[in-house]
């Protein structure tokens, strides 16, 4: 029997599916938590000692506990497919076979600290922890999404598509970004929705903690809004013009409902869809870190080259139909 094959557009359909179900899954892996549900079952992989599911349908705390493990579960069964998918792929690539693979890595080793998190009893660090690779597991997905979204042509090289300034202020972005993510962690361990009321908490005080988390969120935000400015300047491609928009716009509503959940009490709800908008806000930043390079045939590099450009202006006379001025700056590659 012969073993059907996956084609390339088939193929970018899985690796989108696990790029949004890891980030539903971190959305859902905080509602456990937010509904008081993190000590719903009390083992792992089981339930109860004696029981794989929750004794009673009526025990709502457990019901979510167990109903988040089979959700990962479905997740895991997603990223094994991508593994699969990308064995099975016609052409098959070995990129994508090895991106695909540490999709699958990252999910599994997920899913042994969310053990972990359980035996500890919500412990606070092994929680940021279970956050953390959740990012990981996201920033996998989405350079495997990016991969499959386009065929490698033999001999091609990658060329900028942004200035030398712009991409060591896209560098910064990526700290920011870490910076504010870890402090939003050290908030969440230290102030309300522990998943338990038996969980402990970091020694930290929450107030002081959300300040820092609060002008590491401002230093991000300005920092982005240089970058767009950057762009607009003439030091990036168009495609990256638009993913730097979109990383602002994310940036900015993620940043006005976290002042909005911090002055209402944090209630539960808002802190999830904050959770959501820090998924995407990471998301946005990698797509932007991402764009900042983009093929080129080896023959159309060639040929801007004989055509008395280099580097960043040739890609530029590519795509303009015409050489840059002698005095004029040096642009970024168009895609």
């Amino acid at each position: 029997m012969r073993i059907p094959r996956v084609s390339p557009l088939a193929y970018r359909r899985i690796a989108l599916a696990t790029l949004v179900a890891l980030v539903v899954i971190t959305v859902v892996g905080a509602g456990v938590r937010l509904t008081g549900s993190g000590l719903g079952c009390s083992t792992w992989p089981s339930c109860e000692p004696d029981s794989f599911t929750p004794r009673s349908a009526s025990d709502g705390h457990a019901m979510i506990e167990f109903l988040n493990r089979l959700l990962n579960a479905a997740v895991g069964l997603l990223a094994l497919a991508a593994v699969v998918g990308a064995h099975l792929r016609e052409p098959r690539r070995s990129d994508l076979v090895r991106w695909a693979l540490g999709v699958f890595a990252w999910v599994a080793a997920n899913g042994l600290v969310g053990a972990l998190v359980v035996w500890l009893h919500l412990s606070p660090v092994s929680v940021i922890g279970h956050f953390v690779l959740a990012l990981g597991a996201v920033w996998n997905a989405l350079v495997l999404h990016q991969r499959a979204a386009r065929e490698p042509v033999p001999g091609e090289r990658r060329l900028p598509t942004a200035t030398a300034p712009f991409v060591n202020a896209t560098r910064g972005l990526l700290v920011a970004a870490g910076a504010v993510l870890i402090t939003g962690t050290l908030v969440t361990g230290s102030g309300p929705h522990a998943g338990d009321d038996r969980a402990d908490r970091l020694a930290l005080e929450v107030g002081t903690v959300a300040r820092v988390h609060g002008l590491a969120m401002i230093g991000f935000l300005a920092l982005t809004v240089a970058v767009v400015r950057m762009a607009h300047r003439g030091d990036a491609t168009p495609a990256v013009v638009r993913r730097s928009h979109d990383l602002l716009v994310v940036l900015v509503a993620q940043g006005a409902l976290g002042y909005w959940q911090y002055f209402a009490g944090v209630p539960a709800l808002l802190v999830a869809f904050h959770v959501l908008g820090a998924t995407l806000v990471w998301v946005a930043v990698l797509r932007l870190w991402l764009g900042l390079t983009t093929a080129v045939p080896a023959e159309a590099h060639g040929a801007a080259g004989a055509a008395g450009g280099a580097g960043t202006e040739a890609a530029t006379a590519l795509a303009g139909d015409a050489a840059p001025d002698a005095g004029s700056r040096p642009r970024a590659a168009t895609t």
